[in-house]
């Protein structure tokens, strides 16, 4: 396998479109722009990172997050708060700035209680298509980062929406669980060897920052 390393967002931007990776990237071509949507999402996990760490109190305009987020604190056992983890291509941990690091993420809230553990993601956005992979991800960390777990109960969490979408993966599907993102990888792989980055043109072109590319008409 070539020598890349990987995130859960940076494989969903190469399956989206190996153009716009290779732009954004690896030539990095193009810088992102963040947006109010953006903007704002970190703002809220600003937020909420900081009244499960510290008990800060929440802006008047996030309260309406509190008792969701108080549910979570509710869970028993240490919490994490937006946590970093990577992984080395043999999988071992090893820390997020790592030179060895292969794949590397950050769980907005972690919460390790003897053998089992739960990993939320907060999303602001629409619930309109759940991706629950990067829980998937998350866990796999997880079990490597904490060799005590056996069970990860994950969940995405649609704040304004009130939405809890479940997810459970246990430690003796380990290799089943890395194997959803072989296809990917793989593909990814074929890229960097053949460094072949063919456009995926969509409905979202147009909001794409890669100007340069055939299929932006804006």
């Amino acid at each position: 396998m070539s020598d890349f390393t990987w995130s859960y967002s940076s494989l969903k931007e190469y399956q989206n479109c190996p153009k716009k990776y290779y732009e954004l990237r690896i030539v990095k071509n193009y810088v992102f722009q963040d947006t109010p949507q953006t903007i704002y999402g970190k703002e809220v996990h600003k937020a909420l990172e900081d009244y499960v760490r510290s008990n800060t109190e929440l802006a008047k305009n996030y309260e309406r997050y509190k008792g969701l987020v108080d549910n979570l604190i509710a869970i028993p056992g240490d919490k994490y708060c937006e946590y970093e983890m990577a992984l080395t291509k043999e999988k071992t941990p090893c820390g997020f700035e790592d030179g060895n690091r292969w794949v590397r993420g950050v769980c907005d809230l972690l919460i390790v209680d003897g053998d089992t553990a739960f990993v939320v993601d907060y999303k602001t956005g629409s619930n309109r298509y759940p991706d629950p992979k990067q829980l998937r991800l998350m866990a796999l960390m997880s079990f490597a980062h904490f060799p005590q777990v056996n069970k990860v109960k994950a969940g995405l969490l649609f704040l304004a929406h009130n939405q809890f979408i479940p997810e459970e993966y246990k430690r003796e599907d380990i290799d089943k669980s890395w194997g959803h993102f072989l296809g990917p990888l793989t593909r990814l792989d074929h890229s960097y060897n053949s460094n072949t980055w063919r456009a995926n043109p969509t409905p979202l072109c147009g909001y794409c920052p890669v100007k340069s590319c055939e299929f932006n008409k804006t």
